[in-house]
């Protein structure tokens, strides 16, 4: 495995988000470019929610999910154990255990921002696509990300994410970076689009600001925060009840934009 480091590891306040994700609110970009029969790889695939959303599209194809984490894979199998045409292991995105030119889409959503090299994975994503496939990735941007209204809060914890992301050597402003990235990693044709999520209903705040409460507290996150000292724990508390705050707004929102390409060879 690489010695990445995942800025928000693996809490539930972060897995329990990630699996609300749906091809429609996630990867609605791809959807026109999959058939049935299709075999998509699905790299960082994280609880399974888009992966099965993909495979109900390409059925009877086949969709892999795979994932750095043992215990992401495990609940994925176990929640969609029912989906047969899918399947979900452990795997490195530098080093994907499959012969070239196996899939006919090679998928990573929110995935490139935490690496410290998304060229040579764009590369090894390359390397699995068939002839006349695509890579389709979508990244946020989290400096391109606002919110209402103004928090002080908010707007240290978004320090704090940089100064942590970039620690980690990764990008978290790497949905900007994307067609960059595609291209030095030899793609020569791209398609370029962008989609956000936007926070605004009293449901959606809240569960979007618990969840960066949580985080903010015991997740990788804090750990990562706690151990390099670029925070203590009266300021990460201070930052999650400024996301309760947040949450608490009646009029309050967050948008998160991201870029997404489909590159081909």
């Amino acid at each position: 495995m690489s010695e990445d480091v995942y800025s928000h590891g693996h809490h539930p306040s972060v897995t329990t988000m990630h699996a609300t994700r749906t091809v429609e609110d996630s990867a609605a970009y791809l959807v026109p470019h999959l058939t049935s029969g299709m075999d998509v790889l699905d790299v960082g695939c994280g609880p399974g929610s888009i992966t099965t959303g993909f495979a109900a599209l390409v059925a009877p194809g086949t969709v892999t999910g795979i994932d750095r984490s043992a215990d992401v894979v495990a609940q994925a199998s176990a929640a969609y154990a029912s989906v047969r045409n899918a399947v979900f292991t452990e795997g490195n995105i530098y080093d994907l255990d499959f012969p070239d030119e196996t899939f006919d889409v090679v998928h990573a959503h929110q995935v490139l921002q935490h690496l410290t090299d998304p060229v040579a994975a764009l590369r090894e994503m390359r390397r699995v696509l068939r002839p006349g496939g695509v890579v389709a990735v979508r990244d946020a941007d989290f400096h391109a990300m606002t919110w209402f209204p103004s928090s002080p809060a908010l707007t240290e914890w978004m320090e704090l994410y940089q100064r942590l992301a970039r620690g980690n050597n990764a990008e978290p402003d790497g949905g900007r970076h994307l067609l960059s990235w595609a291209q030095e990693a030899g793609f020569t044709e791209t398609e370029v689009s962008t989609s956000s999520w936007i926070y605004a209903t009293d449901d959606r705040r809240r569960f979007h600001a618990e969840s960066w409460a949580e985080r903010v507290l015991h997740s990788g996150f804090a750990e990562q925060a706690l151990e390099r000292g670029l925070a203590e724990r009266k300021d990460l508390e201070r930052l999650a009840e400024g996301w309760r705050t947040w949450g608490r707004a009646p009029d309050g929102l967050f948008l998160i934009p991201s870029i997404e390409v489909l590159a081909r060879a």
